[in-house]
């Protein structure tokens, strides 16, 4: 039996994560995931790829709000209940999508953590970014997610990665929303069609990986693994693949534990890595 055994909420975009024994799947995925970003002072979107230390600030979901904290024990408190204010465009890679600033208190909070002027931006419920509609349906939608609302993984996927490398990595390397037990490393890759607790879940498209993978989530050092390992055998169309993106279609809640059904699998080729055991000493 595949089984669910983490799941994990990005309240801000590429900022720590939150490992939950249960999440809301909502319209645009999980609730409170990646509906807040913070953008520099031209309004471009920023990441750990550019700066490695927004992984040094970790997120909690509190009863009225997020709140962040920094190495130092300083927080702030992103409230759920936001005011309302005029809606402006950002971009997410090749999307444009809308979203309003929240208040100068809290962007200062960040410039001065960060020691990079910024804003932090919210995702109302009535700014609707589409999913691409070259792998989703109509109507599919999207927080401000790199692109898909979610990303799963297989535990097997990253055992099967680590007895390749020197030093085993932890999952959190790979910001993966949904983590899976059971089946053989890379079974994920052609799941087409699941259900986890009622909800229907749509493979779109294998996840190709960044120098994201390659910050240390704990302590901000960068380093060449594990793209260096990957790229040995999990290229395909010049990127390395880890991980398959996922759209749903309904709504509920899922938890750890839950059971993931397999009902149909990918034929089309892009979905198809061929897989290259790992060398014995």
């Amino acid at each position: 039996m595949l089984q669910l055994s983490q799941l994990f909420i990005y309240p801000i975009k590429s900022l720590g994560g939150i490992s939950v024994q249960s999440a809301e799947v909502t319209s645009r995925g999980f609730k409170h995931d990646r509906r807040l970003m913070l953008v520099n002072e031209y309004g471009h979107f920023m990441t750990q790829r550019e700066f490695a230390k927004m992984a040094l600030l970790k997120t909690i979901i509190e009863g009225n709000g997020i709140r962040v904290s920094n190495q130092n024990g300083n927080s702030v408190l992103i409230p759920f209940d936001i005011d309302k204010q005029p809606l402006h465009q950002f971009a997410v890679w090749d999307d444009t999508c809308m979203g309003q600033y929240i208040n100068d208190a809290i962007d200062e909070w960040f410039t001065q953590t960060l020691d990079i002027k910024c804003r932090l931006v919210y995702m109302p419920d009535d700014s609707e970014r589409e999913v691409d509609q070259r792998y989703a349906k109509p109507g599919m939608i999207t927080s401000f997610a790199d692109a898909y609302p979610f990303l799963l993984i297989g535990q097997s996927s990253l055992d099967d990665l680590n007895k390749r490398m020197a030093l085993p990595l932890p999952m959190d390397r790979f910001r993966p929303n949904i983590v899976f037990t059971g089946g053989e490393a890379y079974s994920e890759d052609l799941m087409n069609q699941v259900e986890i607790s009622g909800i229907t879940f749509y493979g779109a498209k294998l996840c190709a990986r960044c120098v994201l993978t390659t910050i240390d989530q704990q302590t901000a050092a960068k380093a060449k693994e594990p793209l260096k390992t990957l790229a040995s055998y999990r290229m395909k169309n010049n990127k390395i693949m880890f991980g398959q993106n996922l759209v749903h279609e309904n709504t509920g809640t899922i938890s750890v534990g839950d059971e993931l059904k397999v009902l149909s699998t990918h034929t089309e080729e892009r979905f198809i890595i061929e897989y290259k055991p790992a060398k014995t000493a």
